[in-house]
């Protein structure tokens, strides 16, 4: 079994088109501590490949404003996920070619790969601040600022 880079489920080559199959393929999914994917049942441990994270962030809902602004993602297989202590943000940068890669955690070091419409919906939202001596770009749910990149 794969899970593709766009949030897509395989097996054997082919896509899985069941909504529900993915879902119940996904309550069961757990990373060990070597950082590999497998889904766990009672009775055995599969092995699963994934090619990125295994979900997708596909859409952003934002309540309340500065302090009190709360930003709560959906994910391709339904979970609801606020930005906050529990559920951080971080971006990893290609370093080849500085192209931003968001992330938010999901539940037990499982991440979702943020869409890239919905990346563009947090940076419409961001705003400048110090941190550390450097100017970042961030947004602030939950209480908390979650850095987006440095600016230049």
């Amino acid at each position: 079994m794969r899970i593709a880079r766009n949030g897509s489920w395989h097996y054997m080559g082919s896509p899985i088109s069941r909504p529900a199959m993915v879902k119940l393929f996904a309550s069961i999914l757990r990373r060990e501590a070597d950082d590999s994917y497998v889904l766990v049942t009672p009775v055995e441990k599969c092995g699963i490949r994934v090619d990125d994270a295994p979900f997708v962030a596909v859409e952003a809902t934002v309540a309340g404003e500065g302090a009190a602004r709360l930003i709560v993602f959906r994910t391709n297989v339904d979970d609801v996920v606020p930005l906050d202590a529990e559920h951080p943000l971080r971006v990893s940068v290609h370093p080849e070619t500085g192209e931003p890669s968001p992330y938010l955690l999901v539940r037990d070091r499982l991440e979702a790969l943020i869409a890239r419409p919905v990346y563009y919906q947090l940076v419409e939202m961001a705003e400048e601040r110090s941190v550390d001596g450097k100017i970042m770009l961030g947004v602030e749910s939950a209480g908390q600022f979650f850095v987006l990149g440095e600016m230049p």
